[in-house]
């Protein structure tokens, strides 16, 4: 029979279960409100329900976001990604394991997310050079860095699975723990990729065939369909348009049009300023939908009706920008922060989820992985590429991190740290703490940078829903479950125990996130174990495995999302391959138990 507080445990597991898929509020938003639900039910003492702010497995992943930021603004990453731009050039299938194997190795020692940002640009150039697709490169390139997270302490599953163990008054987890069974997972992975995964990869039509700015901007032309919305719009003499400023003018404003270019005499002015004034005799380059468009002949211009024209007419060089997962744009819009006012550029398609979007661009919240296609000049692009908020795909404007000559600290910082978690002489929380702080303290990164590299959306998360994992603890609920679920999967033993976990934990995490999963499940997989008398680190492993097993599709991980827009994926095409990599991960698991914890 279950007891009140059980009862209200469970209502309010199902309410953040509800939260969570259904979208309407933010996941850090949610984790406050569980938070604040604990403390007022009573589930938890007031202490409990701030404790999670000055945990260990929090205080190892602020310390681990600095470190991490330390590494790419010195050029440490940076400098991996151009060697594998010099080095890559070569056959797809070699280009797969690079790109993958890549991943993997700085998944290692930072942050999934950095790892691929950084790789991201690199892949696209080399995909470039070498006339191979994007949509060959960028799945493995996700996949390694989630198979690289399973080998390291240094994974947000991971660290919290830990915090979990100590939580039940049990020993924590170490490098060592992971390194075993996770690499062996990414030797694996990487086979498969070679032998299987790479053929069932799509051949999709992307950026990366091209060679030249002029065949770039000619491919992405094609691949956004732009030629669909485009239209030459001439300004005819005795126009009530002739000697008025474009922000006057109201063709963005009450149309929702853009104005790509102006052809005048001859020449060609791109992404004109708001305040340059259209003349008689113009020729506007004009993208947006024909219903809109055609309201322009009512204002005394000229639509002309001709398709494919414009490209021929005007010489505009477009890019690719990607909003990536930590950028301060999401949920913002283009028109919210004035963009075309503030950096110059234009944007003329958004491109999500494999689809083209041409028209009201500009008010269009943007989402993480968001494929942005602008126009305007090269140093103005430049500066894009230099803000954090934006992830220019194109290797003239790659980011030039700050600070280079720091770059042998923050390397000599990140090793000393590593060793210093194998080979544990201070705690892990400690240890990461201080080395924070030398990155501070060597000029790597100065403390408002520092602040800005910790992903507060992710701390609070965590820190909010750690509290649900000691209410599962002080009701005996997650004894409870623990309890039925040994009774359900106890017949296969401890190995069908803690597969029985691994399968809900992956489950799970194709549905909401990764960082989410063992906090919801973990007390419950550690109780089990515990009755049954199997090894909890091991099953702490299993569980933190199953939470970065993000295979099977897009929304499991925000590195799947990151790369739809280039990668021009679909939902489909993560499920094809991902369903080989988790039956891969599923059977390093099942062998790593076997040679490395002992357990048949």
């Amino acid at each position: 029979m279950l007891t009140a507080p059980e009862v209200v445990l469970i209502a309010i597991l199902v309410g953040t279960f509800a939260l969570l898929l259904s979208g309407k509020t933010r996941p850090d938003v949610t984790a406050i409100l569980v938070l604040l639900a604990l403390a007022v039910t009573g589930l938890v003492t007031p202490q409990e329900a701030l404790s999670g702010f000055s945990r260990g497995a929090v205080i190892t992943i602020i310390g681990l976001f600095i470190i991490t930021h330390a590494l790419e603004t010195t050029g440490v990453v940076q400098t991996l990604a151009n060697h594998i731009r010099r080095v890559g050039r070569g056959s797809e299938v070699r280009l797969v394991l690079l790109f993958m194997a890549a991943g993997a190795l700085l998944s290692l020692v930072m942050n999934n997310i950095a790892a691929a940002a950084v790789l991201l640009p690199a892949a696209v150039q080399v995909g470039r050079d070498s006339n191979v697709r994007l949509s060959k490169l960028l799945i493995p390139l996700s996949f390694g860095t989630m198979v690289g997270g399973m080998a390291t302490y240094f994974t947000t599953a991971n660290i919290i699975m830990s915090g979990v163990l100590h939580d039940q008054q049990l020993a924590g987890l170490d490098m060592m723990d992971f390194l075993p069974t996770g690499g062996l997972i990414v030797l694996l992975a990487l086979a498969y990729m070679a032998l299987i995964g790479r053929r069932l990869l799509p051949e999709r039509n992307s950026v990366s065939a091209t060679t030249t700015p002029r065949s770039l901007s000619r491919n992405l032309f094609e691949t956004y369909s732009l030629d669909e919305r485009l239209w030459d719009v001439h300004v005819p003499q005795g126009s009530r348009m002739v000697n008025t400023a474009l922000s006057h003018s109201r063709i963005g404003a009450e149309l929702g049009l853009t104005v790509l270019a102006i052809g005048r005499s001859g020449q060609t002015i791109l992404t004109p300023e708001p305040i340059t004034v259209i003349n008689s005799g113009d020729t506007l380059l004009v993208l947006g939908r024909w219903d809109r468009v055609e309201k322009l002949n009512a204002w005394g211009l000229n639509v002309s009706h001709e398709k494919g024209t414009s490209q021929r007419e005007f010489a505009v060089d477009l890019t690719e920008v990607i909003i990536p997962p930590r950028s301060g744009m999401i949920g913002k819009t283009l028109r919210d922060i004035q963009f075309r006012s503030k950096f110059g550029l234009t944007s003329v398609a958004l491109w999500r989820e494999g689809r083209s979007y041409r028209t009201d661009v500009g008010s269009t919240p943007l989402a993480v992985g968001d494929a942005l296609l602008m126009v305007g000049a090269a140093a103005r692009m430049k500066a894009l590429a230099q803000d954090s908020d934006y992830l220019v795909l194109q290797s003239s404007h790659q980011f030039q991190p700050p600070n280079p000559h720091k770059a042998r600290w923050a390397l000599l910082i990140m090793l000393v740290v590593l060793a210093a978690s194998i080979v544990e002489v201070l705690p892990l929380p400690q240890i990461m703490l201080a080395g924070a702080a030398a990155v501070v303290l060597t000029g790597c990164l100065n403390m408002d940078e520092a602040y800005r590299a910790v992903e507060w959306r992710v701390v609070f998360l965590i820190a909010g829903m750690i509290p649900l994992s000691l209410a599962m603890v002080n009701t005996g609920l997650g004894a409870r479950l623990g309890t039925l679920v040994t009774s359900s999967f106890g017949g296969g033993g401890a190995v069908g125990l803690i597969l029985g976990f691994w399968a809900l934990a992956t489950a799970i995490t194709q549905i909401v996130a990764g960082q989410v999963t063992p906090l919801m499940i973990g007390p419950v997989a550690i109780a089990s174990a515990v009755t049954m008398g199997v090894n909890p680190q091991a099953m702490a492993v299993a569980v933190a495995i199953g939470a970065s097993t993000a295979f099977l599709t897009p929304l499991s991980h925000a590195v799947n999302i990151l790369m739809m827009g280039p990668g021009g994926y679909t939902f489909g095409d993560f499920t094809r391959v991902g369903i080989g990599m988790t039956l891969v991960t599923l059977i390093g698991l099942v062998i790593g138990l076997a040679l490395f914890w002992g357990i048949r």
